[in-house]
């Protein structure tokens, strides 16, 4: 039995599996529709999700399983105290694989240590999002083709950014990376990470707060909004909420082939405008998450795609 808590539990050889999985079945979703006949999926959302949530429900019933869950802890049984542990344990007894989403670091791992069946990690706090990142992933391959030779800005929140976190673990382990980090000061990305992640692999890596500056580099434009539920002070959340808005005439020096990602959800920090631009990839993603996660139940329950 496997679970997925970091998106550095799966090899490049592995990743590489389930992007090319996902690539088909997003193809030929009529050929996986009943690949998950009688499993059943339970989402334990402790905190709140639509695209993640709803990607996982969509995946498992478009594999032709079943879900059942929550999508907020004051539904469960935590609102009662109970333990991640007993939650899960319980929940295990229903179902042959959990999606989990918590609001605390690290639940994930006691959950996958609790637990009968799969765990897959749908976000722990400014943590890991392993899910996103293969969604992340999937996207950057259908539209580069490739994850080597990448120059890649990360744009926003990358102290608290659990998607940014996760995609930097998963891209430093290909070659010809180089990054360029955008952020307010006070939202750097973590020394921890760019410790791990980058110098010690050697990757070439800039810090700037200006992000016109480097547009013209990039390959791969990754936003994130200011998330407001990650501040413990109003003051600092709305200080830095508008630090980065793209806008067309921000593009204005991007390259043609850049491609612009956003996990989302969007709040202002990429115009509207934005989306009539065919750079703009963030609502492919959408599409991304559902097939990379029917590829990723497919595999963590040893469904062969072949009978």
């Amino acid at each position: 039995m496997r679970h997925l808590i970091d998106i550095l539990d799966l090899s490049t050889q592995e990743i590489q599996e389930l992007v090319d999985l996902g690539g088909r079945i997003m193809e030929h979703p009529e050929r996986y529709a009943h690949k998950c006949d009688g499993k059943i999926l339970a989402t334990l959302f402790f905190e709140p999700s639509t695209r993640t949530r709803l990607s996982f429900e969509s995946a498992m019933l478009s594999l032709g399983g079943k879900v059942l869950g929550f999508s907020e802890a004051a539904s469960s049984s935590a609102a009662k105290g109970e333990s991640v542990a007993d939650t899960v344990r319980t929940v295990s007894c229903y179902s042959d694989i959990i999606a989990m989403r918590h609001p605390k670091e690290g639940a994930p791992v006691v959950a996958a240590r609790h637990s009968e069946v799969p765990v897959i990690n749908a976000g722990d706090g400014g943590h890991n999002h392993p899910t996103q990142t293969l969604t992340d992933l999937l996207t950057i391959h259908r539209e580069k083709g490739r994850f080597t030779d990448l120059t890649v800005g990360f744009c926003g929140d990358l102290k608290f950014g659990r998607t940014v976190h996760s995609l930097i673990s998963a891209l430093s382990r290909y070659e010809g990376l180089r990054v360029a980090l955008i952020s307010p000061e006070e939202l750097k990305l973590p020394s921890y990470v760019k410790s791990e992640m980058l110098k010690k692999k050697g990757i070439e890596y800039i810090q700037t707060t200006d992000l016109e500056s480097v547009m013209p580099q990039l390959d791969i434009l990754y936003m994130t909004r200011v998330q407001r539920e990650r501040f413990f002070n109003e003051e600092d959340y709305l200080r830095l909420k508008d630090s980065y808005i793209l806008t067309p005439e921000k593009l204005r020096t991007a390259r043609e082939d850049l491609r612009i990602l956003h996990p989302l959800p969007r709040v202002n920090e990429i115009a509207v405008a934005v989306d009539q631009d065919p750079r703009a990839c963030y609502f492919k993603q959408v599409r991304c998450g559902r097939y990379i996660r029917m590829a990723l139940i497919m595999k963590l329950l040893g469904i062969p795609e072949e009978e």
